[in-house]
């Protein structure tokens, strides 16, 4: 009897979504209110309301850390008191697939994004939320990041060289030995490879930040925004070759451009990773992470106008890109059984 594997596209049902909430000082400094002030409002737009309310939970791993989530999310939440690095679910924690429709926590091993930053706990969080969620943990020896993978719910997988074939992450690994270990773990069939994501990104080219699927055979990614936008090649890059791909029956990729954010710098005046397509969603709704007003409504805008029967939010990210990414990146999404 053949094995039935599945991963649902992230618009589909969601049983309840996992994040961690900002906790350690030391590692936000000056912006750990603001982190925590942040992750309340776009947590609250996500977890809704009403017959459109989303389960979630979330990871506290300090006394001020639940204090500070339960001030802001009230009974929006459930919260666990469990011990974790920082707040990088997407990437510590489980890619969840069906086998033969019963869940499962697919866990790669991590390496701190090829050694950067490498903290106690982050390595075990795939095995707490596991727990949580009640279902199996499937261990995977080869190191990955859940925000490398972007899921078409049709049985492939989005993906970027520069990450997976990095040599600090698995050295020596070709093209066709990760193909291989991807379609064996997760149970996909198709692999569609991008040369390079954002430029000044220290997870090597996460493929969430450049590209997302709105449906099977058509990706959203970006265009430049502003005659300084620093991301403006790679962006380019990024949306010729999604145009040069096909779907395994040979239909070209339908191409949704939306404006980047364009240039956002950090305190000391440095550009930053920033993307609007950072999204996370839940309940045919979306919620972007935005940086400037003016391009924040163009991108929303634009993605409203390809998602018609989504409700397209915004809600800011500054202080949480100061940690290293944004929305997408704190959250870990368990579909619910199709």
């Amino acid at each position: 009897m053949t094995t039935r594997f599945s991963i649902p596209h992230e618009f589909a049902p969601q049983a309840r979504i996992y994040t961690c909430w900002p906790a350690a000082a030391d590692l936000w400094e000056d912006n750990l209110e603001s982190a925590q002030a942040e992750f309340g409002a776009f947590l609250n737009l996500l977890a809704g309301s009403g017959e459109t309310a989303q389960a979630l939970t979330i990871l506290a791993a300090t006394d001020q850390a639940e204090a500070s989530a339960r001030d802001l999310m009230g009974n929006r939440a459930e919260i666990l008191r469990a011990a974790y690095g920082d707040v990088w679910a997407r990437d510590t924690g489980p890619v969840f697939r069906f086998r033969d429709g019963k869940a499962e926590a697919v866990c790669f091993r991590f390496n701190g994004w090829g050694g950067k930053y490498e903290l106690p706990g982050d390595e075990t969080l795939g095995g707490v939320i596991a727990h949580a969620a009640g279902v199996n943990e499937q261990a995977v020896d080869f190191i990955c990041e859940g925000g490398a993978l972007e899921f078409d719910g049709a049985g492939g997988v989005l993906t970027t060289r520069q990450c997976l074939l990095n040599p600090n992450r698995n050295p020596g690994i070709t093209e066709s030995e990760a193909e291989s270990i991807l379609k064996q773990a997760l149970g996909i069939e198709t692999v569609y490879w991008v040369e390079d994501g954002l430029h000044f990104d220290h997870t090597d080219g996460h493929v969430d930040n450049i590209a997302r699927f709105l449906a099977p055979g058509v990706v959203a990614c970006q265009s430049g925004s502003g005659a300084d936008d620093p991301q403006a090649d790679v962006l380019t890059a990024i949306a010729d070759q999604l145009k040069a791909m096909t779907t395994p029956n040979g239909t070209p990729f339908r191409v949704v451009e939306i404006p980047s954010p364009g240039r956002v710098t950090d305190e000391d005046g440095e550009a930053v990773p920033a993307s609007h397509m950072n999204w996370v969603s839940a309940q045919n709704r979306i919620v972007m992470p935005v940086y400037d007003e003016k391009y924040g409504k163009a991108a929303a805008r634009a993605l409203q106008d390809a998602l018609p029967d989504m409700t397209i939010l915004t809600s800011p990210a500054r202080s949480i890109l100061s940690g290293g990414g944004a929305f997408h990146c704190v959250t870990c999404n368990l579909p619910l059984l199709p």
